[in-house]
């Protein structure tokens, strides 16, 4: 072929049709990321669809990286001494398409956590909360083992044969990747057995804190020092759990002393009143109320006080507790009842010789 044919005007002709029609994919791009992306938005916005709007932005992307495939298809057929049938390009385009929509689904897939959610408050399927993400997950890695599935076949790959060439090779990958497979069965304990969810306060051996996430491998934990600790789920597992949060009420109980000189019939009104206070405050649960004369203390007389607050927040408990000190205080302060107080003596020897022997005793 002669350099005169090859630059002859066919060929520049369809050249010239070929970069135009490219060019004219690429204006199209441009027409839809500026303005029907626009319409589109302003649309589901007004409509208010959460789900149409998800997958819409799922596919934005991967719709102008169409419009730029389909580009490169169409202007092949005209490009000259180009075989557009080829079973090469053919492979390739078929494999872009499928990497385009699965690329779309993966996107998709990410904001599954939300999609689950609002079919679990929609139509009650008792999805536990704790079971979302791991769902989310695995809805991402099924789409992209059928991506790479697809492209294999494309290319003539046996994909099942290939999984089987990988058994080969079974033991050693299990034995290189033995805590990656312990984290997961440990994800898969945690699941099934439910010793606490997402946003539940818990206390182990090695951490306490409130439940952030759960993975395929570990769970992360935000500490009341709002510390994010990452545990492995082997380790959580295998861990005493205590669920803070799985408590229907919560205990308070301590001695009160009051001095030796309060009269016995003071000391009756006095744990009388305390006990009615505790049955008659709304958030005391009033079955499990105790208030009693315990014991002749070291420094006073030891009143047992022994009750549980229908509230397990940590806040509103504290805030129980100090109603319940004030009103304690209050009772005290009218019947002119004094708490007892560690008692110091001092015994000097006077009789020694030399120095006075000084001994100091405390009482408590």
């Amino acid at each position: 072929m002669s350099w005169k044919l090859f630059f002859s005007y066919e060929f520049i002709k369809d050249v010239g049709i070929s970069v135009g029609i490219f060019l004219l994919f690429l204006l199209f791009r441009k027409i839809f990321a500026k303005y029907v992306i626009a319409l589109i938005v302003k649309g589901i916005r007004k409509e208010n669809h959460p789900f149409f709007s998800h997958m819409f932005l799922s596919f934005e992307k991967p719709i102008q990286w169409l419009f730029i495939l389909l580009g490169i298809y169409v202007s092949a057929w005209y490009f000259p001494y180009f075989d557009h049938t080829h079973g090469l390009f053919m492979k390739l385009v078929k494999s872009s398409i499928i990497f385009l929509v699965g690329w779309g689904l993966f996107n998709f897939s990410s904001s599954s956590t939300f999609l689950f959610a609002k079919l679990n408050e929609k139509f009650d399927f008792e999805i536990d909360e704790i079971l979302i993400p791991f769902l989310s997950k695995l809805l991402r890695v099924i789409i992209v083992v059928v991506i790479f599935s697809g492209i294999a076949e494309e290319f003539n790959y046996n994909v099942i044969g290939l999984v089987g060439g990988l058994g080969l090779g079974g033991l050693a990958f299990a034995l290189a990747a033995k805590d990656a497979i312990g984290n997961l069965f440990g994800g898969v304990i945690i699941i099934t057995e439910k010793p606490f969810t997402i946003g539940d306060w818990i206390l182990t051996p090695s951490v306490e804190g409130t439940v952030e996430t759960i993975t395929f491998r570990s769970t992360r934990i935000r500490t009341f020092a709002q510390a994010l600790v990452t545990v492995p789920n082997a380790k959580l597992a295998n861990e005493t759990i205590t669920n803070w949060s799985k408590m229907g009420k919560r205990r308070l109980v301590f001695n009160l002393s009051v001095t030796y000189e309060t009269p016995k019939e003071k000391l009756e009104v006095v744990i009388k009143q305390i006990e009615y206070m505790l049955k008659t405050h709304s958030g005391i649960h009033q079955d499990t109320a105790i208030t009693k004369f315990d014991k002749y203390g070291t420094d006073g007389l030891d009143i047992y006080i022994y009750f549980f607050t229908k509230t397990t927040v940590w806040l509103d408990f504290l805030t129980v507790k100090e109603e319940i000190n004030y009103k304690i205080m209050d009772i005290l302060d009218n019947e002119g009842v004094s708490l007892a107080i560690p008692n110091r003596k001092l015994y000097v020897d006077s009789k020694s010789e030399g120095n006075s022997k000084v001994r100091w005793e405390f009482l408590k």
